[in-house]
């Protein structure tokens, strides 16, 4: 009975490996079927070429490639896959250089425009309703000086002031504080004190009244102000545009007939690339030249930074108020900003050490007998250098020429760490 009882412990156990051993077999087989099926092939001049098998080209008899199904793709973003196929170290004797540890200043050169300040613009509007009979100023961009004679204009309202000015001066002069309302409503209706101390001395009306300019400046027209402020960086090259408003139009009360812009105070707008904005501050001194006179400069500081960010060109804009008096800056010339920065200290590598790649940037670390490939953060840039903010020390050795690695024939040449 106990020989029995042997011979079937024994037959099971050995059944249970056999059993385990098929299953395994199975499983194996079918994970290599798997990934074969998921390995294919393609021609690199003729994609529409699919095989299973490695092989040739019918087309062109090239070689048939690997294709990177969608499964192979799924990768992570580190910088080894961004090196691949090759290996990202390098072996080589090449020249070093090491980051260092100091603090460093600039100049930087801002690109800029003369703009009109749209602080000093003055609106002439009309202050009463009437008729333009006659037009003095015609165009766009006409100089115009304080008291210079704008328009005739011939108002139903204001004839019938004047008839009663005249009135009360010829048969109430005694009733003074009447008479002066009367003067005082013809001033705010735009004549002026000459106009109206003639018309008390004629005692003859007027029908059509001129209005004077009541400051020196450019004519900019009859529209609202178009984005003084955004059109600073167009071009310097004004058309002459015949103005909207012409003989014979009506104009109605409080309506702007005229925009002044005084060139007297101008600003010098200028524009600052993305990585550049920490470098600039308020009330930081400025150096300009102009397209005239490149080796004259005159010395400002910067008195507003603008927090918009043009998309553009990715810059925003810093403004410099000039006093025009003297410099007699055409608006739209061109300027050129100097800008000294303020010490900074950091790390700091030269940039040809430094190569970007899509999205990273990278060094090579000297290691044994090659170099390694290293992602960095980096910084801003001033000159030659740029700051390192993290990823090395100033204790590695590195790769002076980055680019020149990764072009170098010696890359083919790879070992494993």
């Amino acid at each position: 009975m106990n020989k029995y009882l042997k011979y079937s412990l024994i037959l099971i156990v050995i059944s249970s490996l056999g059993f385990a051993v098929y299953f395994f077999t199975i499983k194996s087989d079918s994970h290599s079927e798997m990934e074969h099926q998921n390995e294919v092939y393609t021609c690199s001049m003729h994609p529409q070429i699919i095989r299973d098998k490695p092989g040739n080209c019918p087309i062109c008899g090239m070689t048939l490639v690997k294709k990177i199904t969608e499964s192979q793709a799924e990768e992570d973003n580190s910088i080894d896959n961004l090196l691949k196929p090759t290996d990202n170290f390098i072996v080589g004797d090449y020249q070093t250089t090491t980051a260092k540890d100091t603090t460093l200043s600039s100049e930087i050169n801002l690109p800029g425009i003369v703009s009109y300040d749209p602080n000093s613009s003055v609106n002439i509007a009309a202050r009463i309703s009437g008729r333009i009979e006659k037009m003095y100023v015609n165009y766009k961009y006409q100089k115009v000086a304080k008291g210079q004679k704008l328009f005739d204009l011939y108002s139903p309202e204001l004839l019938t002031e004047q008839q009663n000015f005249i009135y009360l001066i010829s048969n109430d002069s005694d009733n003074t504080s009447i008479i002066k309302t009367s003067k005082q409503k013809l001033l705010l209706y735009g004549m002026s004190v000459r106009q109206i101390n003639s018309l008390s001395s004629s005692k003859k009306v007027n029908p059509q009244v001129s209005i004077y300019s009541p400051a020196s400046g450019i004519v900019q027209g009859t529209e609202k102000m178009d984005n003084t402020s955004n059109s600073t960086m167009q071009s310097a090259s004004y058309n002459t545009e015949i103005l909207n408003i012409k003989e014979g139009n009506y104009i109605k009360k409080g309506e702007v007939v005229f925009k002044l812009v005084n060139t007297d105070k101008v600003w010098g707008i200028f524009n600052v690339s993305q990585g550049y904005n920490s470098l600039i501050k308020t009330n930081q001194s400025i150096k300009i030249a102009t397209e005239l006179d490149k080796n004259e400069f005159i010395d400002a500081q910067i008195n507003f930074i603008e927090t918009q960010f043009n998309p553009a060109d990715k810059s925003n804009r810093i403004r410099v108020y000039l006093n025009n008096n003297k410099l007699k800056f055409p608006i739209g010339l061109r300027l050129q900003g100097i800008v000294k920065t303020n010490p900074t200290k950091a790390v700091w590598l030269q940039k040809q050490a430094v190569v970007s790649i899509g999205s990273k940037k990278i060094v090579f670390i000297k290691m044994n007998n090659g170099f390694k490939a290293t992602a960095v953060k980096a910084g801003i840039e001033i000159d030659d250098f740029i700051q390192i903010i993290s990823g090395i020390s100033v204790e590695d050795t590195l790769a002076k020429n980055a680019q020149y690695l990764i072009d170098s024939e010696s890359f083919i040449k790879t070992e494993k760490l």
